[in-house]
C-alpha cells in the first residue's frame, strides 16, 4: 500500500514539473502540444513494447505445443540447454502463474550466457517473460522460481503501465527543457526574453527539471522492484532462494554485459544488465542495491519463518 501511495505522489510530482516548464516555455498551449507529442510516442511504445524489446534481445518463444514435442537435437539447435531444462522451465512458469492468479505469460529464452530476466507487456493478458540461457544454467530450481515469481509480480501489479506513464511525463519534460534551451540561445519574443533574463529560472528549467524527472523515474522503478521482490517471495514461498538468485545475478552482471543492453531498457531486467559498464549507466541506476533487496528478503523470511 505504501509503495502505491509513493508511486501516485511521484507521478503527481512529475506532472507538476511538466506544467511548470510548459508555462515557462510557451504557456499552457506549449505545454499541451509537447505533452501530446510525448503521449503519442509513449502510447506507441506501450502497445508495442513487448515486440520491440523481445526483438531487440533476439528472444525465442517457447510455445506449449512445441515444448512437448521437443527433441534433444532440436533444443541443441536453438539453445545451449538440455531438453529437460527447457521443459522444466515451462512447467515451472505455468505452476507459478497459477500461484500468482494470472494467465500464464508467453515465455521466451534469450540466447546469451549472461544470467538475467525481464517481464514485458501491457497487461496480464498480453504479457511475456524472457529469461536468458545463462540464468537457467546458473540457478537451481528454487532460485529460478524466485526470479520468475518476481517477474510475475511485475505483471500482476501492472508495473509496465506505471513506468510507461512516468516515461510519458519525463519525455515531455525533456522536450520542453530542450525547447527552453534553444529559446534562450536564439530568443523568442518578449515573454521568453523576460523569463530568460532570470538565470535561476533558466537553470531550473534546462538542467534541474530534467534531472529531477530522471530521479523520480528512478524512485518509481526502485519502489516497484522492492514490491516485486516481496510479492514474488509470496508467490514462490521462497524469499531466501530469490535473495540467493539476486546475489548470483548481481555478481555475474559486474563482470559481463548482456548483449544489446541499452540504458532505456535496463530498468526492465531483474538486475541492471549494464552494471559492468559503470559510469553513467550505473550512476542513475533504476535498481536499488542488491544488498538492500537481499536484506529485505531476509526480513520477510524471518517474519514468516520461511527458512
Amino acid at each position: 500500500m505504501l509503495n502505491r501511495v509513493k508511486s501516485v505522489m511521484l507521478m503527481t510530482l512529475l506532472g507538476l514539473i511538466l506544467i511548470s516548464i510548459g508555462g515557462y516555455v510557451g504557456g499552457q498551449n506549449g505545454a499541451t502540444i509537447m505533452f501530446i507529442i510525448a503521449l503519442v510516442l509513449n502510447f506507441y511504445s506501450y502497445w508495442n513494447s513487448d515486440k520491440i524489446i523481445l526483438r531487440a534481445y533476439n528472444a525465442k518463444e517457447l510455445i506449449e505445443s512445441q515444448v512437448e514435442e521437443l527433441t534433444e537435437l532440436k533444443v541443441k539447435a536453438l539453445f545451449l540447454l538440455s531438453k529437460k531444462q527447457v521443459q522444466d522451465l515451462f512447467s515451472l512458469v505455468k505452476e507459478l502463474s497459477r500461484n500468482a492468479g494470472i494467465p500464464m505469460p508467453r515465455l521466451y529464452i534469450i540466447p546469451t550466457d549472461v544470467p538475467n530476466a525481464f517481464a514485458t507487456g501491457r497487461n496480464e493478458n498480453h504479457a511475456a517473460i524472457a529469461v536468458t540461457e545463462g540464468l537457467i544454467s546458473l540457478l537451481d530450481r528454487d532460485e529460478i522460481a524466485g526470479v520468475i515469481s518476481h517477474e510475475l509480480s511485475h505483471i500482476r501489479h501492472h508495473d509496465t503501465l506505471i513506468m510507461t506513464l512516468a516515461a510519458t511525463f519525463a519525455t515531455a519534460i525533456s522536450y520542453l527543457a530542450q525547447a527552453a534551451q534553444w529559446a534562450a540561445i536564439f530568443g523568442g519574443g518578449r515573454d521568453n526574453e523576460r523569463r530568460s533574463n532570470n538565470p535561476f529560472v533558466l537553470i531550473a528549467t534546462i538542467v534541474i527539471a530534467p534531472l529531477a524527472a530522471s530521479l523520480i523515474q528512478m524512485a518509481l522503478s526502485r519502489s516497484r522492484e522492492f514490491l516485486a521482490d516481496a510479492s514474488g517471495a509470496e508467490i514462490s514461498g521462497k524469499p531466501l532462494a530469490l535473495a540467493c538468485a539476486l546475489q548470483k545475478l548481481d555478481s555475474y552482471s559486474r563482470r559481463k554485459v548482456i548483449p544489446h543492453a541499452k540504458p532505456t531498457s535496463s530498468g526492465l531486467f531483474i538486475i541492471n544488465p549494464l552494471a559492468a559498464v559503470g559510469g553513467y549507466a550505473t550512476l542513475f541506476s533504476t535498481h536499488p542495491s542488491t544488498e538492500e533487496r537481499v536484506k529485505k528478503l531476509h526480513e520477510i523470511a524471518a517474519q514468516k519463518n520461511l527458512f
